[in-house]
């Protein structure tokens, strides 16, 4: 599996997880960090932190322990945890406002992109759709089309009526953005890539089970960060909007269920 990279992989993964347990800390308890930005995305950005810092960190450096051993499972987590990091990274890297920690924000996305491309390439060598048995393979293609589609939804809703009529969407208004990175990554890279995998994985393809693996812990870990972040505006008296942490919270129970259905099905 991912042992034949295994030596760059490990010390790439451990200033992986000294980077970005250095700017979640930052971020968490020094307000300063986001002084130049908005103060929903200050709160929002200290919330995407505590995650990172107690959740994201700590299964970054258990589950690169368990693939180094060869665990199937784990070796999955590792990748969609190495995903995360770096789509967190971009909107870092491109959504806040220049501060002292902009060249770790690079560090950390550089040494995600990399990690994510040998653990990638090392899965692609193997031939994952053996490991499956008897796996729901519709229902995760359907769940995961079925979140691209409500996502795809969501962000047209906005986007849409700001072009027919020529004017900057609020989103990318109120937070003094050029456009929303969010919007960015999202139409292009990741809702496409739960589209193509949910079709893959119908038609049980290989790549399709890579993809789908790695976009299920994805959305573990994103909607858990989003909740975080919601809680945090309200914590913060920016917002008495609490209705959507618990949407958030729903889709991360509703995405551990799935997750768990399919990687049960992993031979050992």
């Amino acid at each position: 599996m991912i042992l034949s990279y295994l030596k760059t992989l490990r010390i790439l993964t451990f200033l992986l997880a000294i980077a970005l347990s250095i700017v979640s800390i930052a971020g968490a308890f020094f307000p300063e960090t986001y002084e130049r930005d908005a103060s929903s995305m200050a709160a929002q950005g200290m919330g995407q932190d505590l995650v990172d810092l107690f959740l994201v960190v700590p299964l970054l450096l258990i589950s690169f322990y368990y693939t180094i051993r060869r665990n199937k499972v784990w070796t999955l987590i590792y990748t969609g945890t190495l995903f995360f990091i770096l789509y967190s990274f971009i909107l870092y890297g491109f959504g806040l406002h220049f501060n002292r920690f902009f060249l770790l924000y690079c560090a950390t996305l550089g040494l995600s992109l990399y990690s994510f491309i040998l653990a990638i390439t090392a899965l692609r060598q193997q031939e994952v759709d053996t490991w499956f048995q008897n796996a729901p393979v519709k229902l995760v293609s359907g769940y995961i089309f079925l979140v691209a589609l409500v996502f795809y939804t969501l962000w047209l809703k906005s986007i849409i009526p700001a072009v027919v009529n020529n004017e900057v969407p609020a989103d990318v208004a109120d937070y003094d953005l050029l456009v929303n990175p969010v919007h960015v990554i999202d139409l292009v890279f990741a809702l496409p890539a739960l589209i193509i995998g949910s079709i893959l994985i119908w038609k049980k393809q290989g790549l399709g089970y890579i993809i789908c693996s790695i976009a299920l812990i994805f959305m573990i870990l994103l909607t858990i960060a989003l909740a975080a972040m919601v809680v945090m505006v309200v914590v913060r008296n920016i917002s008495e909007e609490f209705t959507v942490a618990i949407i958030f919270g729903i889709l991360t129970l509703f995405s551990l269920i799935i997750t768990s259905l399919l990687f049960r099905k992993i031979s050992s």
